[in-house]
């Protein structure tokens, strides 16, 4: 069982949020929505074949920041994200809050918030006690002004998030701190994930097989394998082109894993991200069947940092980051905050998940079942979700390299290799943003 945190810092300020009808599946629809088009606003601006996002992180921390903002400034978080902060969401948010945080059968998924505020800012007690009652958040004063005081604070703030499980090292360094003017107040925003699959992968089924990178080059990567009942169903893009979606479940099947694949080799990855909606994707659920099936799934190491300023900007919050427009008056009246910076970093590695050994012969790829094959030998799309509070988006991304020795892309070795063993070591599944 591995630990995935993540945590996500953001410069002074910004916000979110609206829902009608049936609370929970509109709630839900909205989460699904602002995933899809975070995400492809993320694949337009970042120049990078591989990508991980947080967007149920983005969007906690746009919520809490939504008690304080005002004017067009709010305005612009709201239509954003689809829905304001009012009692009854709270409310719902809170019912996820309590089913998410729950430990069961070794899977544990907790949100959280910090906001660490600049000595001597004085904060409205409105927005202080909004602020400690929005999911799990917290207040911590700092100064910004003494970067190796506030590394430390945040250091430990991320320690604590992660429910006292170790930061891994080199997650979070002094030079991770991005603020390029003294800011009066960031945001960590965490997710804490601990999980193993309902059906592990062996080590000894893993082999070093043939992956076609972005750029038509293939390599040889540690492939996991499994013959075993999923999830699985194939759909239609709007350009008439097939892709197929499979599920792996965690344990205690709260939350899986879905892969999503061009059915044609000849699809760009690109094509399928660019034609998803949320509706889309809320289709999965009805058009998924169990079936038994050959799955082949990398098993890789994946690290990205994203500027979320401009991504922001893009789905149409301006203000926020423009001192002279921004409006957060519901923080603080008299220290004329804005937000000044808004990075992501994500940290994603994919394994057997601490599958023992057990009585297995490493036969054999030669002796497969004639069960259908679900092989992620080329780009492929991946979204962490919670199946049963209307399936939001943990975490999302592809892995799409374009170079044998991609920056952002790693592929873990394989149990036999014995000359990597701290990579071997570090293998898990891990998310985090900064």
């Amino acid at each position: 069982m591995r630990c995935l945190p993540a945590t996500s810092v953001l410069l002074c300020l910004w916000l979110v949020e609206r829902s009608s009808g049936s609370l929970g599946n509109s709630l839900s629809d909205l989460h699904t929505e602002f995933s899809v088009r975070l995400y492809q606003t993320l694949t337009e601006i970042e120049n990078t074949s591989n990508l991980i996002v947080s967007p149920v992180s983005i969007a906690l921390s746009l919520g809490l920041l939504q008690f304080g903002s005002r004017g067009n400034t709010l305005a612009q978080l709201q239509e954003t994200m689809g829905y304001d902060v009012h009692a009854q969401i709270q409310e719902a948010m809170s019912q996820h809050q309590g089913d998410l945080s729950n430990s069961s059968q070794g899977i544990r998924l907790q949100l959280t918030n910090t906001l660490f505020i600049q000595n001597g800012v004085q904060l409205l007690q409105a927005f202080t006690q909004s602020a400690k009652e929005w999911y799990n958040s917290s207040l911590l004063n700092v100064n910004f002004t003494r970067p190796n005081s506030t590394y430390s604070q945040l250091q430990q703030g991320a320690h604590a998030k992660a429910g006292g499980q170790e930061v891994a090292s080199g997650d979070l360094e002094e030079g991770d701190l991005w603020w390029t003017a003294t800011p009066h107040m960031a945001l960590l925003s965490s997710v804490v994930f601990q999980g193993a699959w309902q059906k592990q992968f062996l080590f000894t089924e893993t082999q070093n097989l043939p992956f076609t990178l972005s750029s038509g080059q293939i390599v040889k990567v540690p492939m996991m394998y499994q013959s075993t009942e999923v999830n699985f169903g194939q759909f239609r893009l709007p350009s008439e082109h097939r892709y197929t979606v499979l599920e792996l479940p965690y344990l205690d099947r709260s939350l899986s894993l879905l892969l999503v694949l061009p059915s044609d080799r000849k699809t760009p990855l690109s094509q399928l991200e660019a034609q998803l909606t949320g509706h889309a994707v809320a289709l999965w659920d009805t058009g998924l069947r169990r079936t038994k099936m050959d799955v082949f799934l990398p098993r890789f190491q994946m690290h990205t940092r994203i500027n979320l300023k401009p991504v922001l900007q893009s789905l149409g919050i301006s203000d926020a980051f423009d001192h002279l427009s921004a409006d957060f008056r519901g923080i603080s009246e008299t220290e004329g905050l804005y937000v000044s910076e808004a990075f992501h970093e994500a940290r994603m590695e994919v394994t057997e998940e601490g599958a023992s050994a057990a009585a297995s012969t490493a036969m054999l790829l030669l002796k497969r079942s004639r069960a259908p094959v679900f092989k992620a030998d080329r780009p492929f799309l991946f979204i962490l979700r919670h199946i049963n509070k209307g399936g939001f988006a943990a975490g999302q991304g592809r892995s799409a390299p374009t170079q044998e020795r991609d920056p952002d892309l790693r592929f873990c070795p394989a149990q036999s290799d014995q000359h990597d063993s701290q990579l071997q070591n570090d293998c898990s599944l891990e998310l985090q943003e900064v």
